[in-house]
């Protein structure tokens, strides 16, 4: 237990479940930070509940549950553990024998031994157990693989659905048997009373397997619909930590259908493939029983069943290339949509509804014939299966009679026969469609890979250096970057030093690579060679969440999300005080508008922000950049669009805004710019000038020459 005594310093505001746990895990070395898990997991500021404590141990891979126990089994758990005292503090129990125990408190520097009468006293008997996982490869390429560990972890369930599918299979061998008794036994001998209670059989026969049929539906709807949420949940995480640059060269609508997909590949898993084992299975059981009738009509039976492979193996490629197609033309359309419902506001500015419904009615034309080929060539593929179905059906008919009249076998057994050799293709239909599904969850999987196979920018786990509050030292060393391997360089061999607590100018010609800038800061954009550093620390060895919390970034046009104004403002601090979010919506000139709101700070801002004006809106996103103090500030053209009066409001507090804060600017009019501390002048990706306005002006570079051009209004 020498490891627990190397715990972290108790902070402050910190709850004990939290501390504990915190020791717990690093324990298990892993580095944890409350500020960080907090912010991660969307924990409030108040006491961790027991529930909480388990979320944040699976999101560091720790298994983790919570039991109760007593004083004469805790020397048999797996040690370190939390438990709750009755005061509702948590403590680490490090160890444990008859007479004392080793805790650490939240509130305490060291280790102590409590006696074991004096621990029980105070002690709820709840405790909670950790366990790490055993190390998995997060890197694996995406494939079927992927779902089985969320699967297995219903196996119960869907062991349940098996022993039901396989009752009701042994029930099908029953009926057939029954109906033979009737027609060759009850008939002949005229047994009514025999016949009434064999009904009567089939009658209950056929509500159990009703009512089991439901109670197995049941079960089964229930599972996957869980599974469907973990699955989905699981997928939208990983999108969410995808590098920005994967975005970008995407359309939304391409993304939204390949995420869409996923239905696709989890129906199939769950469902042909769940019941095909038993289908094979009692294919094996049905014929030999078949063959106990007539090994004649058995072997018609098994003449058919080449000639569905045979069908599937022509059938199959041509299947999948229509269904590439069509997840094509679907993806067209549907990022068609979105861009149109996106930029409705534009097409009636210029007229363009004549236009656009011309090339929706192309490209819905395209996905339509597309699907059609598809549901065609599927059609084609089950009427033809139904037809051979139908003609074994017809040539079983016609030599059963025959051996009926000579003899061989009884009307009971031919019926029967039929009945069975029914059981037997229905199953051989069930797999060939399966391979057709097989298909589909094919192609859904190539499509899911495009998302699931990228690599995320940073890690749940990571272990990366945790940066303390930052000062604001911003340092670029021979930065080179370009966003393709074989694309032109936008940064190049850029070095730059921003001292701590300066405001810092940006400017360049359009395309000069100065938001590439701001975004590199951010860790957005990774640069191929060179570093960046803050406060002395490489970037490429910081948690990416830990640094962007300590940057707040105002764009030329920001998303707000539709809820209140005040959610927008606290988005990624939900805990913060009404008085925490005033106090950003005044140093953003934003506490006055909304005060003549109607419904204030709870007005819906409405989708993308559209019950407000722009200017509005840019003050939103200040307050929201500002809310949780952040040591560097960057203004990525956030004034460009404003309209004067706002534009004056927000100048008139940028003293305030830029006080005690590295602040970087990024502006096309060079005039907002004379009272920064420092300029820096890019060209084409090139650090060109650096200094202050006055100092810049006296030179006959870029910068002089772009302000004279401004100024004369060029």
């Amino acid at each position: 237990m020498e490891a627990l005594e190397k715990k972290p310093n108790p902070e402050s505001g910190i709850d004990s479940g939290l501390i504990s746990f915190i020791i717990i895990a690093n324990y298990h070395g892993l580095a944890a930070d409350p500020s960080q898990i907090r912010h991660q997991l969307a924990l409030g500021d108040g006491k961790m509940s027991d529930f909480e404590i388990l979320k944040v141990a699976k999101h560091f891979k720790l298994k983790a549950k919570v039991i109760q126990s007593n004083t004469e089994k805790i020397t048999k758990l797996t040690f370190p553990a939390i438990a709750e005292f009755n005061s509702g503090e948590y403590v680490v129990l490090g160890k444990a024998d008859q007479d004392k125990v080793l805790l650490i408190s939240a509130h305490k520097r060291n280790p102590e031994m409590m006696s074991m009468d004096e621990f029980k006293s105070q002690w709820t008997g709840k405790i909670i157990l950790f366990v790490k996982r055993s190390f998995i490869d997060e890197q694996q390429k995406f494939g079927m693989k992927w779902f089985i560990p969320t699967i297995l972890k219903y196996r119960k369930m869907f062991s349940e659905v098996l022993i039901a599918t396989f009752t009701l299979q042994l029930f099908g061998l029953v009926t057939p048997i029954i109906t033979q008794v009737i027609i060759d036994k009850v008939l002949v001998h005229n047994g009514v009373s025999t016949l009434n209670v064999l009904i009567i059989g089939l009658i209950a026969i056929a509500l159990f397997e009703v009512t089991l049929s439901i109670a197995k539906n049941y079960v089964f709807v229930h599972t996957t619909s869980r599974i469907d949420v973990t699955l989905g949940a699981k997928l939208f995480k990983h999108m969410c930590y995808l590098p920005l640059r994967y975005f970008e060269v995407r359309r939304i609508g391409e993304t939204i259908a390949r995420v869409r997909e996923l239905e696709n590949v989890r129906r199939f898993i769950t469902g042909p493939p769940l019941t095909s084992g038993l289908d094979a299975m009692f294919i094996v059981v049905y014929i030999a029983v078949m063959f106990f009738y007539s090994t004649t009509l058995t072997f018609v039976v098994l003449g058919v069943l080449p000639i569905y492979v045979l069908l599937s193996a022509i059938i199959t490629p041509l299947l999948r290339r229509r269904l590439e197609e069509s997840f094509q033309r679907g993806a067209q359309s549907q990022s068609f949509l979105v861009e149109a419902v996106s930029g409705i506001q534009t097409i009636k500015s210029f007229a363009l509804e004549p236009e656009m419904n011309k090339k929706w009615e192309n490209l819905l034309s395209d996905y339509t014939k597309a699907n059609f080929k598809t549901a065609n060539l599927s059609g084609i593929a089950g009427a033809l299966g139904q037809f051979i179905q139908r003609v074994s059906y017809l040539v079983i008919l016609w030599l059963g009679a025959h051996l009926v009249i000579k003899g061989t076998i009884s009307l009971g057994q031919l019926i029967a026969f039929q009945m069975l050799s029914g059981r037997v293709s229905e199953p051989v239909l069930r797999l060939v469609q399966m391979w057709q599904d097989y298909q589909q969850a094919g192609i859904s999987i190539k499509k899911l890979s495009d998302v699931l196979n990228t690599r995320t920018e940073i890690s749940v786990d990571t272990v990366k250096t945790r940066l303390p509050m930052i000062k604001g030292h911003i340092r670029f060393e021979n930065v080179r970057f370009r966003y393709d391997v074989d694309g032109p360089e936008i940064i190049r061999n850029l070095s730059i030093d921003i001292r701590p607590g300066t405001t810092v100018g940006v400017v360049g010609r359009s395309g000069s690579g100065k938001s590439t800038l701001s975004k590199l800061i951010q860790r957005l954009y990774i640069p191929e060679s060179g570093k960046i550093l803050i406060d002395g620390i490489d970037l490429s060895l910081a948690d990416t969440a830990w640094l962007r919390r300590q940057i707040g970034v105002v764009l030329q046009e920001n998303f707000l999300f539709n809820g209140t104004i005040r959610e927008n403002i606290a988005i990624h601090y939900p805990s913060a005080s009404m008085e925490q979010i005033i106090h950003a919506a005044q140093l953003a000139g934003a506490h006055q508008f909304i005060l003549e709101l109607r419904e204030g700070y709870d007005t819906m801002v409405g989708e993308k922000g559209s019950s407000l004006s722009g200017g509005q809106r840019q003050r939103v996103a200040i307050a929201r950049a500002l809310l949780t103090n952040p040591r560097i500030l960057i203004f990525d053209e956030a004034t460009s669009a404003l309209d004067y009066e706002s534009e004056k409001i927000i100048q008139a507090n940028i003293n305030k805004i830029c006080e005690g804060r590295t602040v970087i600017i990024i502006a096309h009019r060079l005039s907002t710019l004379q009272d920064a501390d420092k300029i820096i002048v890019i060209d084409r990706g090139e650090l060109k000038e650096f200094g202050s306005h006055e100092e810049l002006m006296k030179r006959e570079g870029l910068y002089r020459y772009l302000y004279s051009q401004q100024e004369r209004g060029l």
